[in-house]
């Protein structure tokens, strides 16, 4: 067991013991979670391929992701140029973004990418409010998940192993800081604008065109 996934087993622990308390009864059975490795937008057979490795509790993220993402799906995914592939990390406060994104994942497949998006636009106020549990409930409930779901969601054993499992795979693609970026498996580490990734992205586009390899 690596010191993250320690750290990751306490946090899991305190976040679980916590949403508990909160819910004010017995924690019931979770709603069934979307547990597929990673969220997707865009046709998979897009010549290029952008993998964002994001933390719910990132700012770094969150201003990607409320700046410049929707100009950035406009242009390329919308558009059949960018296959999009959101993989999970975890950055302090680690009870967050693991509480964000299980429930992400509890509000099921179509919704988990729509709560990541109200968590990202809702978490300085968040922050700010020094209520991060509060702050996830009021984002569930918008989703149709009630704190006893996201309780549930929190205790939920099989889900808690498979973010444990994808954070694994996240250590092993040597991944530690949020964002990053693979495009067509260039890394780009930090918060980009879109004229960062479209230094990138059009040249790769370019050879495509001429009928070459990216």
């Amino acid at each position: 067991m690596t010191l993250s996934t320690r750290r990751f087993c306490v946090a899991m622990t305190l976040l679980a013991m916590a949403f508990a308390t909160l819910s004010c009864g017995p924690v019931l059975a979770a709603p069934k979670p979307f547990l597929g490795p990673e969220a997707e937008l865009g046709s998979p057979k897009a010549p290029i391929t952008v993998v964002e490795y994001a933390s719910a509790s990132c700012p770094h993220c969150a201003r990607f992701n409320n700046n410049v993402f929707p100009e950035f799906k406009a242009k390329y995914i919308d558009t059949g140029k960018v296959h999009y592939v959101l993989r999970e990390l975890l950055t302090s406060p680690q009870q967050f973004a693991a509480a964000g994104f299980l429930t992400a994942r509890c509000a099921g497949k179509d919704n988990y990418l729509p709560v990541l998006d109200a968590i990202f636009h809702d978490q300085e106020k968040i922050y700010k409010s020094g209520d991060l549990l509060g702050g996830l409930d009021v984002i569930g409930q918008r989703f149709g998940l009630s704190k006893a779901d996201i309780a549930a969601c929190l205790n939920d054993k099989t889900a808690v192993e498979a973010l444990q499992a994808r954070l694994a795979e996240a250590e092993k693609a040597s991944v530690d800081s949020t964002p990053t970026f693979f495009i067509n498996g260039k890394k780009l580490e930090g918060e980009v604008g879109l004229g960062d990734l479209m230094e990138v992205i059009e040249p790769m586009l370019a050879v495509v065109a001429a009928g070459g390899h990216d």
